[in-house]
């Protein structure tokens, strides 16, 4: 079919006019397409759409994460599950539901908020000058990698902090009555005597001796477990400003054009160093305090003009600069605008030469006088010191400007010259790589490979580019990334015969019939130690506790826990599954000492906090009963969502 599409390409666009033109005009592109096919969204909120793309970005947002945190450990399987889907999506969709919310309630975030919060970002924060102030050039050059203007940043940054405001309400207000926390505590230090008495599997496998016809059911019935995964040998292009950047060379032209164009980033703002003596005078001050202290200060003045080495003296004696006085008048080194004098104050002292002395300078503080004691000249780096960086910059630039121009002609170019990725790659300057993938991620691959996108295993792996061998289209795997495949080899996943597994399928069986020998030996000493009460075979008695297990598993543990205090001693038995069966024998309860005020306080706080989280939870979930939700489809198979 698709062959068909490329190959008569003129025909289907007209006729994709005919069918589609007469419905824009009632309900646009976008509708027009909505209202026919929904496979593009996972749900709607209030009419909102939350894609399938965003599904998707997320989803891999969170394998990636997984994978990074447990490295060769990470086994896709453990997270690909319906029940792991169903939370990413109720996730998305509680993010919607919280975004309406805060929208009915038009709730927003001051300018001077935001700005503390940007200036907080460690990111943001690398990008200051020596004064204090944000490299603008720099900031507009990071965000315009990631595709957004400063504008945008900032209402997306104003926007998650508004998002923020309900739950953090509920959260910072929650309370937890002391006596509350008290009984909690004890229940959780609680210890409880037990023996055990272990039945392990391990010990059951030499009984058992597995039939020829065992070993077949079990295999008929387990195929799938001995499959191996479908493999895909391809050749690959990847598109994004990195590999764009290695073919972008500007010239010496270009880079001295851009040093000319942007020399203020390259020049240092001079600076002196300079001590002053205040007499104050606010700007709201009467007419009769500020002639008063200007007196003062033109008194103070001629001292100085008198005596140039008592102006440390005069100043520690007369200036009313408490961060200054002390230390003679000092100020520091500093550059315009750092000294809160204002312009008047930065006119008058950057003209000043070493050791002059000034006469008086009005601010809307008072009366300065100031002495200038060093002055460091502004200094512009010369070009040739700043050539290699300015390359670096110009080709990160040059090199972005290209992915937006370029991105949707390598995706055309990819889709129609389909049986080859080298026209693509001639083209635009690519390397072709190669590599051979599985449909699950490797977890020998960084987490942000694009080799391991899901989309992308997905197009590799459809019947289009595996068997009839036609390039893949180019996925977007974020972060300005395009990639596209060619699959030169396929593998479909196979079953090997019983025979060339067989010793793999007789461990399993093995397994399982022993775990299920000490199950039962266990569930019928179990029955016997209920009527005779006795400990023999027991382990020595040990105390555990909920937040102290000794070793006990988990399901013992809360098994253990579900005894009657009242009807001591008793006997539990636990299935351990494929570690076999246990017989747990509770002698005691133990009861805890009691708690001093700093543990009582902790765990009210820790408390506090889960039930301000529980709070948080039940409020967004109301607020979703009220919403329209509404689901599309199944989340299985994630889609492009194109």
């Amino acid at each position: 079919m698709l062959d068909f599409f490329r190959n008569h390409q003129r025909l289907m666009m007209l006729m994709l006019i005919l069918v589609i033109l007469p419905g824009l005009g009632f309900v646009g592109i976008q509708g027009f397409r909505g209202f026919f096919d929904e496979s593009a969204n996972v749900a709607s909120v209030n009419g909102h759409k939350i894609t399938r793309g965003e599904y998707d970005n997320a989803w891999r947002q969170q394998m990636d994460r997984a994978r990074q945190m447990l490295g060769a450990q990470f086994d896709p399987k453990m997270f690909d599950t319906p029940e792991r889907r169903k939370e990413m999506l109720d996730g998305l969709i509680q993010q919607r539901v919280l975004a309406d919310e805060t929208q009915r309630l038009h709730l927003t975030v001051s300018d001077d908020a935001l700005r503390r919060a940007l200036m907080a970002d460690p990111v943001i924060g690398s990008l200051k000058n020596p004064d204090g102030s944000i490299d603008l050039n720099k900031y507009k050059e990071l965000l315009a990698m990631q595709g957004i203007t400063p504008d945008q940043y900032q209402e997306q940054v104003r926007y998650s902090m508004a998002m923020q405001q309900l739950p953090a309400a509920i959260t910072q207000t929650s309370f937890t009555p002391k006596t509350l926390a008290q009984h909690l505590t004890e229940l959780a230090e609680q210890q409880r005597e037990v023996q055990g008495l272990a039945f392990r599997s391990k010990e059951y496998e030499s009984k058992v001796q597995p039939t020829d016809a065992q070993i077949q059911a079990y295999y008929d019935a387990h195929r799938d477990d001995f499959a191996t995964p479908a493999t895909a040998t391809i050749q690959y292009l990847v598109m994004s400003p990195a590999t764009i950047a290695a073919s972008a060379n500007p010239s010496d032209a270009d880079l001295k054009k851009y040093y000319d164009d942007n020399i203020a980033h390259y020049r240092t703002a001079g600076e002196v160093r300079a001590s002053h003596i205040l007499i104050s005078a606010p700007k709201d001050a009467s007419a009769a305090d500020k002639d008063k202290a200007k007196q003062k200060a033109q008194e103070i003045l001629a001292q100085i003009k008198a005596h140039p080495d008592q102006f440390a003296q005069l100043a520690q004696q007369d200036s009313q600069d408490p961060g200054s006085a002390s230390k003679g008048g000092d100020l520091g080194y500093f550059s315009p605008g750092m000294i809160a004098g204002g312009k008047a104050f930065d006119d008058a002292v950057f003209k000043m030469k070493k050791d002059e002395i000034s006469d008086l300078i009005q601010s809307d503080f008072g009366y300065h006088i100031v002495k200038v004691t060093d002055v460091k000249p502004s200094v512009t780096k010369p070009f040739d010191e700043v050539k290699d960086s300015i390359a670096k910059d110009l080709k990160a630039q040059l090199a972005t400007k290209a992915f937006s121009d370029d991105s949707e002609g390598f995706t055309s170019t990819v889709y129609e010259q389909s049986k080859s990725l080298q026209p693509a790659a001639d083209k635009y300057k690519l390397q072709i790589q190669t590599a051979t993938v599985t449909p699950q991620p490797s977890s020998a691959l960084p987490p942000d490979s694009p080799l391991n996108n899901p989309k992308f295993l997905a197009a590799v792996f459809a019947n289009d580019s595996a068997k009839d061998r036609n390039n893949t289209q180019a996925i977007d795997v974020g972060n300005n990334t395009l990639i596209a495949a060619h699959v030169t080899d396929y593998k479909p996943a196979a079953v090997p015969a019983l025979a060339a597994v067989k010793d793999a399928v007789r461990q399993k069986v093995v397994a399982q019939q022993a775990a299920d020998l000490a199950r039962k030996e266990g569930e019928a000493k179990l029955a016997d130690l209920q009527k005779s009460k006795s400990t023999q075979g027991f382990s020595s008695a040990l105390k555990v506790s909920r937040s102290d297990a000794q070793g006990v598993p988990p399901a013992a543990l809360s098994a253990i826990y579900k005894v009657d205090a009242q009807k001591l001693p008793a006997y539990v038995g636990v299935d351990l599954g494929a570690d076999g069966y246990a017989i747990y024998r509770v002698n005691a309860v133990v009861q805890p000492a009691p708690t001093d005020a700093q543990r009582l306080a902790s765990a009210q706080q820790q408390i506090a906090s889960v039930n301000a989280q529980a709070e948080a939870e039940s409020y967004l979930d109301a607020v979703r009963t009220r919403s329209k939700v509404k689901m599309y489809g199944s989340l299985d198979n994630p889609q492009s969502g194109e």
